[in-house]
C-alpha cells in the first residue's frame, strides 16, 4: 500500500490541509439573561463604608482544568465531517448531493473550472487506501456507477458555464436561446439528453429534446460538444486526505488554486489513477509513486504537449492561453 504520510509524494500543502477544517459547531446558547438584570444592592452610606471593616479578600478559586473538545475532523480528517449527516449542512456548504452510500462535494481548492469529490460513506471502507478499498470488485462497481453519475453532473456544469463559448455547442445554444427555428421531432416524446439532476445543469453530451414554441411540440437539440470527454476521474496514488475520495474534475487545469508543480502533476501524470484502471496489477508502477517520482516530473502541457521543465510560472501563463482556446472548441 502507498505511504499516505510521505509529504514529498502528496500534492496538498500544509496550509491547504489546515484550511480544510470545516466550520466549528455553533456555540451553546447563552445563559439566563435574567440573572444579569437582578436588582442592584441598596445604596450605602459612604462614611460608613469608608470607616467600616475591610472585607476579607476571598480565597482564590482552585484552578480547574479546561475541558477541551478537539475537533475530530481537522486537517487530514476534514472530509469526514460531511459523511455522517450531510443533510445537516446548509446549501452554501460544499455538499452537492448525497444518498445512503455516497456524498458528492465541491473541492475546497479546485484545480480546474469544475472540481468535485465523491466520498463513500461506509466506515468499513472510508479510511482505507483507495488501492485497497477498490480491490473489492463489488465495491469498485458501486463506485464506478456513482462516479458515472457525478461525471454527468460535472459535464453539465461545464456546459452551463462554458457552452456559450464553444463552437461545437453553437447550434445547440441557438436553439436553447430561441434564436433559430427548428423542425419538431417526429413522434413527439423521448428521453432528454444527459442527466441534469441535482442542480447539475444540462447533460454533458447527447442531443436531447426541447419544448417547441408552438403547441407543446418537442424539437431535437443538436448534439453539441461531448463535455463528458473533458472530465477526468481518478484517485491519487498518495491521497492527502484520510477519507477515501475520488476526484471528478474538468481537464482544463484553470484555477487560482493551482499553485505549484505538485498540484499540476498530481492530475497530469500517472499519479492520478483512473477508476477504470482499478484494481492495479501487483507490478504496476503506480503502486510505488515514490519510486516513480510522478510529482517531480517535468511540467508538460496537458493540451499541446510542450515541456516546461520545472518552470511552473511559465506553464501557468501558458495554461491561460490554452484555456481560452479549449473552451472555444
Amino acid at each position: 500500500m502507498a505511504d499516505m504520510d510521505t509529504d514529498s509524494e502528496e500534492a496538498m500543502t500544509k496550509e491547504e490541509l489546515q484550511a480544510e477544517e470545516p466550520p466549528p459547531p455553533p456555540p451553546p446558547p447563552a445563559g439566563n439573561a435574567a440573572s444579569s438584570s437582578a436588582s442592584a444592592p441598596a445604596q450605602q452610606n459612604a462614611f460608613a463604608v469608608l470607616m467600616g471593616p475591610k472585607p476579607k479578600k476571598p480565597p482564590p478559586k482552585p484552578k480547574t482544568p479546561r475541558m477541551s473538545h478537539p475537533n475530530p475532523f481537522k486537517d487530514r480528517m476534514a472530509l469526514g465531517a460531511y459523511l455522517s449527516d450531510p443533510a445537516s449542512f446548509p446549501a452554501s456548504s460544499p455538499v452537492i448531493y448525497h444518498n445512503a452510500d455516497f456524498v458528492a462535494l465541491r473541492d475546497k481548492f479546485p484545480k480546474a473550472t469544475v472540481h468535485a469529490l465523491l466520498l463513500p460513506r461506509s466506515p468499513a471502507v472510508n479510511l482505507l487506501h483507495p488501492f485497497d478499498a477498490l480491490a473489492d470488485p463489488t465495491f469498485l462497481r458501486e463506485v464506478q456507477e456513482e462516479v458515472a453519475r457525478l461525471r454527468k453532473l460535472v459535464a453539465g456544469e461545464l456546459r452551463r458555464r462554458l457552452g456559450r463559448f464553444s463552437r461545437a455547442d453553437k447550434a445547440r445554444e441557438a436553439v436553447l436561446n430561441g434564436e433559430v427555428d427548428v423542425t419538431p421531432a417526429a413522434g413527439g416524446g423521448g428521453a432528454g439528453g444527459g442527466d441534469g439532476g441535482d442542480g447539475g445543469g444540462g447533460g454533458g453530451g447527447g442531443g436531447g429534446r426541447a419544448a417547441g414554441g408552438g403547441g407543446g411540440a418537442e424539437t431535437e437539440l443538436p448534439q453539441g460538444r461531448d463535455w463528458e470527454a473533458e472530465v477526468l476521474v481518478g484517485v491519487h496514488a498518495v491521497p492527502s486526505m484520510r477519507h477515501l475520495h475520488i476526484h471528478v474534475l474538468s481537464r482544463d487545469m484553470h484555477s487560482p488554486a493551482l499553485k505549484h508543480r505538485k498540484h499540476y502533476n498530481s492530475f497530469n501524470t500517472p499519479f492520478l489513477v483512473d477508476v477504470a484502471d482499478l484494481p492495479l496489477a501487483e507490478g504496476d508502477p503506480r503502486r510505488d509513486p515514490k519510486e516513480a517520482a510522478f510529482l517531480r516530473r517535468d511540467l508538460v502541457c496537458w493540451r499541446c504537449g510542450r515541456n516546461y521543465k520545472n518552470h511552473f510560472k511559465e506553464l501557468k501563463e501558458h495554461l491561460e492561453e490554452e484555456f481560452e482556446a479549449w473552451k472555444k472548441e
